[in-house]
């Protein structure tokens, strides 16, 4: 996939971040492109569980238009707290060292980002609440099927497939590279 090499200043930070914690696991810039066009669209307040050491959260501020502003939920407190250096003059941007659940006081959003995980955590039913209508759930970290129903690792990968039938959303499986995908789903 094609993308110009430089990445934006915040992101930028945000990997130096990581490097000084020793922090592995975070967004690919591929996804993060993605998350960055998607916040140019939205207003209001965006969320994202599980901040990590804040490279998705810099992304999708990286995008932030209109006064929208971003609220992220750690709960690694070590994590969180390196994530909160990144944004300690940005007033659109607050990080909660806590469990994503507290973000529940906050919503609905209008664009939520989150790793995939297992169905009972971050399933529909699990956030649908907590996304306006309209609102974006941008679900990360899948590895690409041309099957259906989408198969991985021998069996039906459940979570997409709910997200991909579920009729409260229109949502689509996107490419960010030729190994990962991402579930887009938009609320009815």
């Amino acid at each position: 996939m094609s993308a110009p090499p430089e990445l934006p200043e915040i992101v930028q930070r945000a990997f130096d971040v990581c490097r000084q914690a020793g922090y592995v696991a975070f967004c690919r810039n591929e996804t993060g492109r993605l998350l960055a066009t998607l916040a140019a669209t939205r207003g209001g307040t965006m969320a994202e569980f599980g901040t990590g050491c804040g490279v998705g959260t810099a992304w999708l501020r990286s995008g932030v238009r209109n006064g929208a502003r971003i609220l992220t939920a750690e709960l690694d407190e070590s994590l969180a707290g390196a994530a909160s250096k990144i944004f300690d003059d940005d007033p659109k941007v607050e990080v909660l060292a806590a469990d994503w659940s507290v973000l529940r006081e906050h919503g609905p959003f209008s664009l939520l980002f989150l790793d995939s995980g297992t169905p009972s955590e971050v399933g529909v039913d699990a956030v649908i609440d907590l996304v306006e209508p309209g609102g974006i759930v941008v679900l990360d970290d899948f590895a690409p099927c041309e099957s259906w129903p989408p198969i991985t690792y021998g069996r039906v990968d459940t979570l997409r497939e709910q997200w991909l039938t579920d009729e409260r959303f229109t949502a689509v499986e996107v490419m960010v590279a030729a190994d990962a995908s991402a579930v887009i789903a938009t609320r009815r």
